[in-house]
């Protein structure tokens, strides 16, 4: 390992070497923290430190996947290329919410869970929600939906209390006990139905850690060596678990930069640096303040931005790069001019450099700047990838087929039953689910239970002998297909195998009569599933593939995470909380406008604090490595109206001698081909 240590600089060696006791790494952006990580895991191992005893938690798959990586590949370094993958396999490098998951797994019991238990994703909740309220006779048209769960959610984190005026506002004088009943009710209908939400993966397993000291005691004597990434994007009760865990031993790194907190909406706390100095008091701070990503110019305007944030550890960020090009602003009439500059400004360099169009970033702070950029995108024929738009999984073919695979696993599972009883139709009618409603809530049992007892004729019921006839097809076909999942070595080939038998194909077909094409795109995406399946059962990681396995990676995929096949030679575009952790040779910043960064409903609900609205736009100009763009328009259409805007007042911290102001015209001087890259096919056929 001596030789890898020669290649950090002596603030990531300490780093890296320090492995007793509590260590905090102020971690810089682009300062190199990923390989800080990876190498103080390597190191360990090296030390002869049980890779088993080892945790290491972080935000994404992706980026646990990445240090799973990395870590195999230092080790393979070092010696047996065979024994770097078996030794990489023995750790636990997760996301929180995997690591819960796998603590509900195993110890859920004590709390009521059955081990088949479902996660439901955010289309779950609603169907849930929307269910839970029909049972207290209201109409969920009547409610903000999404708001509520936003609500509930905070309830459960502690993050919101019940006197919080957001409920009197949704209540609209009528009071809160509405909300209160149907908070009650959504989790009683989360246990009848064995599921939990997202939420439950860290609520839960605290739980158990707190209440449950032959819990703790069997992690705390496994995990001796604690990480955590992006400790700055923590929430409470996260952090919470991570004190469970690691108080015992105190041998706990956490690594993560106050100046990228830009999360608090969804309950990031980046005071839990101060939580940890407080509880682990012994912790030993290190600064990685060397930046490896961007120029001397574009650090420099980071810093001075920055540096008007009063609540941060203090710290400047240097680089031994050159200070390179001058932080380019340009004021466009209106959001049309501004997503034509971006885009042909694009197509210039690209033609001028001959970069790839995968290396640009187009960042914004609100989804509702994305339309227009994307119409200039499309006018220029440019190909782009916008993040954070729909997830594979939570297209409806694909729910429909996983939600077979999910009433398989766990028939008390009412909300996916109730997206396939009928799915391809069978003849199962409103009035028929109703009935089965009925029976459920008399006797307390879910809705697979109900149909079970009518389908053997052990419940009086008024249904036909059509629809009784059409239960009892539905349940001999989850009850078959259970024992076939749990026999099959081949999950794929089962799954199309179910999905050949309930004729899906044929559901499309009539679904899609005037189009011909969608059928067949949402075959195709069928398709792509079985192939899905069949990758997370060749996964060298994945000993014993089961369908649990695969539906539990699925419900903690993020729709946030770009995969190399997706954005391969397209510009990205997405907004600036999507970019954390990514960057690119060049990056456009758009919209830099008061009201929009900062983004003026942030600053109101934050009492006026302007902060971490600076950090986001922090963040935005560190995701650049060689050039960066700013557009502030001096109009934009603001829900269909055309309003004077005025520049941020960010783009006052940057000092001028930093910026430079340019033409909205991009080919300005410029001599570019209609088609650029015809000039290149000329010249290679020449």
């Amino acid at each position: 390992m001596k030789h890898l240590l020669e290649k950090l600089n002596p603030e990531q060696r300490e780093a890296v070497t320090c492995i007793e006791g509590p260590l905090l790494i102020i971690a810089g952006a682009g300062s190199g923290k990923t390989g800080v990580i990876t190498t103080r895991i390597a190191w360990m191992i090296e030390q002869g430190i049980d890779p088993e005893s080892i945790l290491a938690m972080t935000f994404t798959n992706k980026a646990a996947g990445e240090m799973v990586e990395r870590v195999k590949e230092l080790l393979e370094a070092t010696g047996d290329p065979r024994a770097g993958g078996k030794v990489a396999r023995s750790l636990t490098i997760s996301t929180f919410h995997a690591f819960g998951l796998a603590v509900l797994r195993r110890y859920g019991r004590h709390l009521g869970y059955r081990p088949n238990f479902t996660v439901y994703d955010t289309g779950d909740q609603i169907a849930l929600l929307k269910e839970a309220a029909r049972e207290l006779n209201q109409d969920p048209a009547d409610l903000d939906i999404y708001q509520i769960l936003q609500l509930f959610s905070g309830v459960k984190t502690e993050r919101v209390k019940w006197s919080d005026e957001r409920w009197y506002t949704l209540a609209d004088g009528q009071g809160i006990s509405l909300f209160q009943d149907l908070y009650r009710s959504y989790h009683k209908h989360l246990i009848t139905f064995n599921a939990v939400d997202f939420d439950d993966l860290i609520v839960q397993p605290l739980t158990l850690l707190r209440e449950h000291p032959s819990v703790r005691a069997h992690y705390t004597d496994r995990f001796r060596y604690i990480m955590v990434d992006e400790f700055q994007d923590t929430s409470t009760q996260q952090y919470r678990l991570l004190y469970q865990l690691g108080h015992q031993w105190q041998n706990v790194c956490v690594v993560g930069d106050d100046d990228q907190s830009i999360y608090s909406w969804r309950g990031a706390d980046y005071s839990n640096i101060e939580s940890f100095e407080r509880d682990f008091p012994a912790v030993k701070e290190i600064k990685l303040e060397r930046n490896y990503r961007s120029t001397g110019g574009i650090l420099s305007a980071a810093n001075a931005v920055i540096a008007n944030n009063t609540n941060r550890k203090i710290k400047e960020l240097w680089t031994q790069l050159e200070s390179g090009h001058l932080v380019e602003l340009s004021f466009p009439d209106d959001d049309s001019e501004e997503a034509q500059f971006i885009a042909q400004k694009i197509k210039i360099l690209a033609y001028q450099t001959g970069r790839r169009y995968d290396t640009f970033g187009i960042l914004f702070r609100t989804n509702s700047q994305a339309r227009v950029l994307e119409e200039a995108l499309l006018e220029a024929d440019i190909d782009y990838h916008i993040s954070g738009g729909q997830s594979f999984f939570q297209r409806k073919e694909i729910k429909d087929i996983t939600g077979y695979l999910r009433v398989i696993l766990n028939p008390d599972d009412n909300v996916n039953l109730l997206r396939t009883i009928n799915t391809p139709r069978r003849g199962i009618g409103r009035k028929t689910v109703d009935h089965l409603h009925t029976i459920a809530d008399e006797r307390h049992i879910s809705l697979f239970s109900a149909i079970s007892l009518v389908a053997h004729g052990e419940v009086e019921h008024p249904l036909s002998r059509t629809a009784r006839q059409a239960l009892e097809d539905y349940v001999a076909l989850i009850d078959d297909y259970a024992t076939r999942f749990e026999e099959s070595q081949h999950l794929a080939a089962t799954t199309e195998r179910l999905v050949t038998e309930i004729n899906y194909w044929g559901y499309l077909v009539q679904e899609y009569q005037s189009s011909d094409r969608a059928a067949k795109a949402k075959w195709k995406n069928i398709g792509f599933l079985f192939k899905s399946i069949d990758r997370y059962e060749t996964r060298a990681e994945v000993n014993e593939p089961t369908l649990q396995g695969f539906l539990n990676r699925i419900s903690l995929q993020t729709r946030d995470e770009l995969s190399d096949e997706e954005a391969a030679g397209k510009v990205n575009l997405m907004t600036i909380h999507a970019a954390k952790g990514l960057e690119f040779e060049t990056v456009f910043l758009a919209g830099v406008e008061e009201g929009i960064i900062p983004h003026q409903r942030a600053v109101e609900e934050s009492g006026g604090n302007l902060e971490e609205e600076r950090r986001l736009f922090y963040v935005a100009i560190t995701r650049a490595r060689e050039q960066l763009y700013m557009t502030s328009c001096r109009r934009r259409q603001m829900q269909n109206e055309m309003v004077d805007a005025v520049p941020s007042p960010f783009i006052q911290e940057i000092p001028p001698e930093l910026l430079v102001k340019t033409s909205t015209d991009p080919a300005a001087g410029v001599e570019v081909p209609e088609d650029p890259f015809a000039a290149l096919k000329a010249q290679f056929a020449d």
